[in-house]
């Protein structure tokens, strides 16, 4: 039962932590008060009144887990988690100082921030993750996503309410801070949370429209949460600026920070009726004390057999090296895009349905929720085909500065996939994949290859992708072959080549191919398989490169910005080196593998007329 005084301590602390929003923000020069602002009660509430979780040592595995889905409410957050003991309060006044974790926008950087948050939209996919994660583990902490009500207009947050209502999260809480102003303008239903209630409700959700300054209306609701089968949302009418007179429910401070004097004429309404956490009396509920979850690493891992010269695809060792690792290693799970059968991850799920997670056609909150998953300890793989990752590139990037660890693989890789034609086709993958902080990029050519990647993926931290082909490929490699991160295998040379070919994927065998025609001309080349493309086998080309009179063909079957070339490039331009890019230029079309292979220039026969161009 709420008492007075619990009702009368909140209302103390959400002022407080108003105060310490606009005094942060000033003092930062730049930031977002007013957004703060409108959240302060649904913040005091959560934090002090009902979430268990231990203020001392937030990632203790059974805590409720908070994510602030609107960000640019950093300072609120930050705010809370001061005024809970885990930081001193004066620290808030270097928010956004360089040598500050106290960023624009949460990181990881902070022990209580478990993903970056701040392009919007993106909060609940992540929060879908955590809460099927402790379904997963046996655990009873829950998840709060508190978002806003401008980033509901994004598909995203949609993806993540179908499927969360699908799966009936009912550990799952969502609250949206309805205050009606977005950055430009008004959003576009503004305090209509009738608009809200039905969108939910259509996907399964559980609601309640409270008032989102009224204390003893927050509390009530948030009793409630977890009863049922649904996830619940909370749709809470607010005012931006609520609580300062000269800010509230006005346009244009989206933002903005106070003046000096603006803050103090602000703090100046706010300290009558503030007070700290710490004076009120009021006890943080604990999280109840239970064992972790085992997530330990293997010693070894199972033994594969391929034969040489067989073929297979990357695609189907894909699938066999996850079902391999997943027989010892409890702690790796995934996620498909309604593509299983064609990545192969349904060999996993077959095997292993506890721990696999069909997401339907929702790439991005496919993306959001292994990252969930990997804020819990788990090692996510998520597969699609490699073109659909790129509509979830945004929330890759945020997983990049989250430094999440997560697995992708991307399957059906350039014009060699055949008849699908060019929208099937991935084209673009190795660039985004290159371009995000942290990310390690993989691309095998033989299913030995591949197998030894997936279990260096397992072992690497941080964002890894690996790229599959759809053609059946030769066995190339013994079984015992390693495949570090950051190497490439040299497969033919001499001491008479002319020039170094660097292939990756299905152009290993076109380069290999080239190199036997060619060697009948009396024109020897070296062959390098390129299968870490991030971090590059840079030793090993320059090497190469430096024998053959620093003349380098790449072939890739990938657009010629940002793909094998470019790394290859980048990595000789201090050398003097040109490298002569062989890639996909232009829009391909349908046809037979073999055809398009030559249509667009990267098939053995144009790389034997590349070679002799050169010699």
């Amino acid at each position: 039962m709420n008492d007075t005084h619990t009702i009368e301590a909140l209302k103390g602390i959400a002022n407080q932590l108003r105060i310490h929003s606009i005094a942060s923000t000033t003092a930062a020069g730049s930031g977002h008060p007013t957004t703060c602002c409108s959240a302060a009660e649904l913040m005091a509430a959560l934090f002090f009144a009902h979430m268990r979780y231990d203020p001392k040592n937030p990632q203790y595995h059974n805590n409720d887990r908070f994510i602030l889905s609107k960000g640019h409410a950093a300072p609120i957050l930050y705010a809370a988690w001061a005024e809970a003991g885990f930081f001193p309060p004066e620290e808030l006044l270097k928010l956004r100082q360089i040598d500050s974790d106290l960023e624009g926008h949460p990181t990881p950087r902070l022990p209580f921030v478990d993903v970056a948050t701040g392009s919007l939209g993106q909060g609940l996919s992540v929060g879908v993750g955590m809460a099927l994660c402790a379904r997963m583990d046996g655990l009873d902490y829950r998840t709060y996503v508190l978002l806003g009500d401008g980033e509901c207009a994004e598909g995203g947050v949609w993806e993540a309410a179908s499927l969360a209502g699908v799966l009936k999260l009912n550990n799952l809480i969502a609250i949206v801070d309805v205050n009606r102003l977005g950055q430009s303008q008004a959003t576009p239903f503004g305090h209509d949370l009738e608009v809200y209630r039905k969108r939910f409700e259509a996907f399964n959700w559980r609601t309640e429209t409270i008032d989102g300054h009224d204390l003893e209306e927050i509390l009530e609701v948030l009793a409630a949460a977890g009863l049922g089968t649904q996830p619940l949302v909370i749709l809470a009418k607010t005012i931006k600026g609520a609580g300062v007179s000269f800010l509230q429910d006005k346009d244009g401070w989206h933002g903005k920070p106070l003046s000096k004097e603006e803050a103090a004429r602000a703090i100046a309404e706010l300290q009558p009726l503030a007070r700290p956490a710490a004076a009120t009396g009021l006890q943080i509920p604990e999280p109840n004390r239970v064992p972790p979850p085992k997530n330990e690493a293997p010693t070894s891992y199972p033994a594969f057999s391929y034969k040489q010269g067989d073929l297979v695809a990357t695609r189907e060792a894909y699938g066999n090296a996850l079902v391999r690792i997943g027989e010892v290693d409890q702690r790796v799970v995934v996620f498909d895009a309604d593509t299983k059968n064609s990545t192969f991850a349904e060999k996993f799920f077959k095997k292993f349905p506890d721990r696999a997670f069909e997401c339907f056609i929702a790439e991005q909150n496919m993306i959001g929720m292994a990252v969930g998953f990997a804020t819990r300890g788990k090692i996510p793989f998520a597969s699609s085909f490699a073109c659909f990752l790129t509509r979830a590139f945004d929330h890759i990037r945020l997983a990049g500065i989250s430094r999440a660890n997560l697995k992708l693989a991307g399957s059906h890789a350039g014009v060699s996939i055949g008849e699908d034609g060019p929208s099937q086709m991935g084209l673009e993958d190795l660039a985004m994949m290159r371009a995000v902080a942290g990310s390690t990029v993989l691309y095998p050519c033989d299913a030995v290859s591949t197998e030894r990647l997936v279990e260096e993926m397992v072992k690497k931290r941080g964002i890894c992708f690996i790229r599959t082909s759809r053609p059946k490929t030769p066995v190339l490699y013994n079984n015992e072959e390693q495949f570090p991160i950051g190497g490439a295998k040299v497969l033919r040379q001499s001491d008479h080549d002319k020039v170094t070919v660097v292939a990756a994927g299905v152009t290993v065998f076109e380069a290999l191919k080239a190199a036997d025609l060619l060697a009948k001309e009396g024109i020897r080349i070296t062959v390098i398989d390129a299968y870490s493309i991030k971090p590059l086998g840079k030793d090993v080309i320059r090497a190469a490169a430096q024998r053959t009179g620093n003349k380098v063909i790449t072939v890739e079957d990938h657009y010629p910005e940002g793909g094998l070339g470019d790394a290859v490039a980048g990595e000789l331009a201090a050398d003097g080196v040109r490298v002569h890019k062989l890639a996909v230029n232009d829009l391909p079309r349908s046809g037979k593998p073999a055809e398009l292979l030559a249509r667009y220039g990267i098939d053995a026969a144009a790389i034997v007329r590349k070679v002799k161009e050169l010699s």
